[in-house]
């Protein structure tokens, strides 16, 4: 392990076996609530829609809301993340997602269904790759692309280890019991982890910063690198890659199976398909994880952004046998794993690493915007062309839209 420092509140230093224990303990943080608050809702759709009688398009309805919500809190989690630091955010986060998961295991009512919700997404904004990737970068100095890397690392398994965990608990219990698991999880480890690990200020370089003479000067300050981004053509074409690759990500994730489906491919394949996904993500991340500093994010970048439209061509144009699902699976499965650390690593490597915080906020926003209209978006495409072959020539367009921007923006100098 390398001997980096990492500061907390007041400059006390965190270094080497200790630091990579904060990492790895956040990064099993992120298992837990990528796989409690976003990957669990898959296995307790149906099991809500036979109890309560509510209809898939209602339920899928309370997610898009949550979606939105979390794009929308993006910028102001991380704008505080640049002020004070991450372990408040994120602790605060993980108990307010305990909190809900606990409400939600008693809902009967669409109504509060739909506002429990929102709030969700708002507790995503602030315990999720993100805000956790401005912590890392806050504090781990030039290791930051390793740190980042260990964290989506572990959490690429959220889904393999939380769907079938869920849907055990599930079965043998029933889906509010379930929910009542995944609360203890999200108090007795994601907020014991935040709280505890996390250093709870700032790093002494961001707090030996002269105070500003006035509010309104602080103000104009703590927007300085955000004004400074805007600025650059880096900004604009990661805003337009990240929108158009959430688009291309949510897309294929929730219309996956109808979509083969619909070309006659059985239960058994689309499933044997879809759970090569996850392996391959974490297979280019272990890539990325072990040729650390030699592979730089607008290298990785400019490579990955070809993944996306080439694994969509083959799932457009090639026969639907599971050879082809497979070799599409797999191209899909690592650049997506691999476009993971690239949107933690590219802002501070083109842009600059001041302020990663609210760009990065900045930049998630419309994303995460994106994300929570796609699957509506395609299932009209889909109704008005009567069929799933003008959805995947337009996201095809759109990840090809994604690699173009990406490389419009790994163009320019270094932030």
């Amino acid at each position: 392990m390398t001997q980096t420092a990492l500061a907390g509140e007041g400059g006390t230093a965190l270094s080497g076996r200790r630091a990579w224990t904060m990492v790895w303990a956040l990064a099993f943080g992120q298992l837990v609530s990528w796989g409690s608050l976003y990957y669990a809702f898959a296995v307790l759709v149906l099991p809500m829609e036979q109890e309560l009688g509510w209809s898939k398009s209602e339920l899928n309805g309370a997610l898009s809301l949550g979606l939105l919500a979390a794009g929308l809190a993006a910028l102001p989690v991380g704008a505080w993340i640049d002020r004070h630091g991450g372990r408040a955010v994120m602790t605060t986060g993980s108990l307010a997602a305990a909190l809900l998961l606990l409400a939600w295991s008693q809902v009967v009512s669409i109504e509060l269904f739909y506002l429990l919700y929102i709030l969700m997404g708002v507790a995503m904004a602030s315990v999720l790759y993100e805000p956790a990737f401005a912590v890392v970068t806050q504090h781990f100095g030039k290791d930051y692309r390793r740190a980042i890397t260990a964290l989506t690392l572990v959490g690429g398994f959220a889904g393999t280890v939380f769907v079938p965990l869920c849907q055990l608990i599930v079965e043998l219990q029933g889906w509010r019991e379930a929910l009542l698991v995944l609360a203890a999880c999200n108090l007795l480890y994601c907020a014991a982890v935040h709280f505890f690990l996390l250093p709870p200020g700032l790093p002494r370089a961001a707090q030996d910063v002269p105070p500003a003479a006035s509010p309104e000067a602080g103000a104009a300050r703590a927007r300085g690198p955000l004004r400074r981004a805007l600025a650059t053509r880096a900004f604009w074409g990661l805003a337009v890659c990240f929108v158009a690759y959430n688009i291309t990500f949510t897309t294929v994730t929730f219309h996956f199976f109808p979509l083969l489906a619909e070309r006659g491919v059985d239960t058994a394949t689309i499933v044997a398909t879809f759970t090569i996904f996850g392996p391959m993500q974490v297979v280019g991340r272990i890539a990325i994880f072990a040729l650390g500093r030699h592979m730089t994010a607008r290298r990785a970048g400019a490579f990955v952004v070809l993944g996306l439209p080439a694994s969509i061509l083959i799932l457009t144009l090639a026969p639907a046998h599971f050879a082809w699902l497979a070799t599409f699976a797999c191209i899909y499965g690592s650049a997506n794993g691999i476009m993971t650390i690239v949107r933690g690593t590219v802002v501070p490597e083109l842009i600059g690493s001041e302020g990663y915080g609210t760009i990065n906020g900045a930049l998630t926003m419309p994303a995460l915007v994106a994300k929570s209209l796609a699957p509506l978006a395609a299932a009209l495409i889909w109704q008005i062309a009567g069929g799933y072959d003008a959805v995947l020539w337009t996201i095809f367009a759109v990840s090809t839209l994604s690699a173009l921007a990406f490389w419009f923006a790994a163009s320019g100098r270094t932030g």
